[in-house]
């Protein structure tokens, strides 16, 4: 497994563990010393084995915990990525079925804070309509679950000639509304799902709240990835002067899909921090240094700049 850091890096190699590590230029100890939180921004294969897939990320939140990270965040599908529609149904489960009593014991036993992207979670009424939620679920240091945000925007997409064909409202049912962001040790916390990045006005409305760090775990197709991951990514972090951390799913799932991958962190001006690439499980492990952050919105306070509501919708 490569352990995938910022720009700029050192390749450093663990005797212990006999994993490659990419850290920032200037830090050559395991543990990264910083006066700033670290976050590791995970990047994985999931496939229809639950077990499997679990063993997996149990490696990169141990392996990120011992490299200092405060808080671990985890891609879209992080439980499964069913092949067929009943299979995904049929692998899904509540909030307080194994899979997530399994990650709150794994953030209390480690004393890290977890980012679960994209949680297959059965619905309201599931014994009735069989539907499901795409759920991003933050856990705590003390093993609580603190928040549980329902994606809101579903993947509705045919590319004629691309080779992308999802129809995610077949089967799940959009969230009711936006959580409000969360405190953590790395700052607060706004939570999105993959397809929410296309939305400008979830990031915005986030923002307001008070948001530092905005999360878009995703599961993005290789052709919509290729075209535009990093450009909307980049987008969002601008637009908010928001760190936006952007765990990710990377290749063959299982015959039927792929994911493009490039787990990605951007800083508030727009900086590239840490990028996994296409090919390779790993962890960009990043620095978030608020007042940077603060710097940048005291420079530039595109918020104190905004207009009122009315004014961007005198046209409609």
């Amino acid at each position: 497994m490569l352990l995938c850091g910022a720009l700029r890096q050192t390749l450093l190699l663990f005797p212990q563990s006999g994993l490659l590590w990419r850290s920032q230029t200037g830090r050559a100890q395991r543990r990264m010393a910083s006066s700033h939180p670290l976050a590791a921004v995970c990047q994985m294969t999931s496939t229809p084995d639950k077990e499997a897939n679990f063993t997996a990320c149990k490696r990169l939140v141990e392996q990120s915990k011992d490299g200092g990270a405060s808080m671990v965040f985890l891609p879209e599908g992080f439980d499964y990525i069913g092949s067929n529609r009943e299979e995904t149904l049929q692998l899904s489960e509540s909030l307080h079925g194994d899979i997530i009593t399994r990650y709150t014991q794994l953030a209390k036993k480690l004393n890290v804070w977890l980012s679960l992207g994209g949680f297959h979670e059965r619905g309201h009424d599931w014994e009735n309509d069989r539907r499901i939620y795409n759920s991003h679920i933050i856990i705590n240091g003390q093993g609580e679950v603190v928040s549980v945000y329902r994606k809101g925007h579903l993947f509705d997409v045919e590319l004629t000639g691309k080779g992308v064909s999802l129809k995610e409202s077949a089967f799940t049912i959009p969230g009711p509304s936006l959580v409000p962001p969360v405190q953590t040790p790395v700052g607060k916390v706004g939570l999105g799902i993959c397809y929410d990045l296309r939305f400008p006005e979830l990031s915005l409305a986030l923002q307001r709240q008070g948001a530092e760090i905005l999360t878009y775990p995703s599961a993005f197709t290789v052709a919509t990835g290729a075209a535009h991951w990093e450009v909307l990514l980049r987008a969002r972090a601008i637009e908010t002067q928001c760190f936006v951390l952007a765990a990710a799913q990377v290749g063959a799932h299982h015959a039927k899909r792929s994911s493009y991958g490039h787990a990605v962190a951007v800083d508030p001006w727009g900086v590239v921090m840490g990028d996994c690439g296409g090919t390779d499980v790993g962890v960009a492990m990043v620095e978030i240094d608020l007042p940077r952050l603060q710097d940048i919105r005291r420079d530039m306070p595109v918020k104190q700049h905004r207009r009122e509501r009315e004014y961007y919708y005198a046209l409609d």
